[in-house]
């Protein structure tokens, strides 16, 4: 069905067009702007934003669901599904440090979710356990480990969609960082205690990302840069950041978006199952996790993920970071699809590109979204 999206305020990913029309054939955006609407099943948006699909590259779990306790389609379903309706029209359902048959099971679900085309699921991201237990944060000591023998072949067995791991690089032999970007495999650095020089080689060899910038890694020194002085020196990565108002003070985060080179800092959720659900609690690595005042923390107060949606994500950056909501939307959506090789097909509202859109009202709420030119609340999977 051919579908005009009528009277919306619309953001192309670099400039705002008002009371604009976009067309929709065959899930692609064929045209922007003024156009004949004779054969269109039109919607008319009343003066609302239509924008960029969220996508979220760090999603632990949703609606009930964690992906390592579920790493089965039902659950990445369950997951996307919880997302959709904060604006979220792409992921990368995360699994976090875990048994090697969890690994596979979920690496397996994946390639199922992928075939059956999934609504928004765009690949898996495999957060541990090649981590380093200095910087462990929740994840369960016991199962951190180095790679074995045959990791490589089980990293990269998706075959087909993104595969994003994240590894501490200090930990890693020589060689292998390359040899998973040799295989399509994106590599980020995170929970890791390395050294500047330890990132300039992981750097030599295709690392491309930072996993939740600041968190669970070296810091900023005087006489050692880390973790953090090597993401934001290097120009050509990317950063994950967790705009939550507790995973980083919102000052550490202002100041290292003015030192990052434009356009690589990236909106991330690190959502836990309480993300669209309504419980406050869920179980991780048999411990209890609470949802408190927008966190998710242990009963000792550690930091176990977020209870943090795209939408949510996107307004603090305005609010608490003080950027343009111009440039909000673009490190929700654009930014993450340059960082996963898809910037021509999503980020942008532009003919030729994927119908993956959010509506928002004036205060950045959600009130609809498309993903491939499905109208998800029509269908009644939202």
């Amino acid at each position: 069905m051919k579908t005009a999206l009528v009277n919306a305020r619309v953001f192309t990913g670099d400039r705002w067009l008002d009371k604009a029309t976009v067309t929709i054939n065959k899930g692609i955006i064929e045209a922007v702007g003024e156009t004949d609407l004779s054969g269109y099943n039109q919607r008319d948006l009343a003066g609302d934003m239509l924008v960029p699909g969220f996508i979220d590259i760090q999603v632990n779990g949703g609606g009930g669901v964690l992906f390592n306790d579920q790493p089965d389609i039902e659950g990445i379903r369950a997951i996307a599904q919880a997302h959709r309706r904060f604006g979220t029209t792409g992921m990368l359902p995360t699994l976090i440090t875990d048994e090697r048959s969890v690994m596979v099971r979920a690496i397996s679900a994946m390639r199922q979710a992928l075939l059956a085309g999934e609504p928004g699921v765009l690949g898996i991201h495999l957060e541990g356990p090649y981590l380093n237990p200095l910087r462990k944060g929740v994840h369960q000591e016991n199962q951190i480990r180095l790679m074995e023998e045959d990791a490589l072949s089980v990293i990269t067995s998706l075959e087909l969609g993104k595969t994003l791991v994240t590894l501490a690089p200090e930990k890693a032999a020589s060689g292998v960082i390359r040899e998973l970007v040799s295989k399509g495999v994106l590599v980020a650095a995170g929970h890791t205690a390395g050294e500047y020089e330890d990132f300039q080689r992981a750097f030599s060899e295709g690392l491309s990302c930072f996993t939740h910038l600041f968190n669970a890694m070296s810091p900023l020194g005087s006489r050692e840069p880390g973790a953090v002085g090597a993401a934001l020196d290097h120009k050509q990565s990317w950063c994950g950041l967790i705009v939550d108002g507790y995973h980083v003070h919102p000052a550490s985060l202002r100041a290292a978006i003015r030192a990052k080179t434009p356009g690589k800092m990236l909106l991330v959720t690190d959502a836990m199952p309480t993300v669209g659900s309504r419980e406050d609690f869920f179980e991780l690595y048999g411990q209890k996790i609470w949802s408190r005042e927008g966190r998710c923390i242990t009963d000792t107060g550690v930091l176990a993920g977020a209870d943090l949606d795209m939408a949510s994500a996107v307004r603090n950056s305005v609010s608490l970071l003080d950027l343009t909501l111009d440039e909000s939307l673009r490190m929700a959506s654009l930014y993450p699809a340059e960082f996963l090789g898809l910037g021509k097909r999503y980020g942008r509202i532009e003919k030729g590109y994927e119908a993956s859109l959010v509506q928002l009202n004036e205060r950045i709420e959600v009130q609809e979204s498309w993903i491939n030119g499905r109208d998800m609340a029509a269908d009644g999977i939202v």
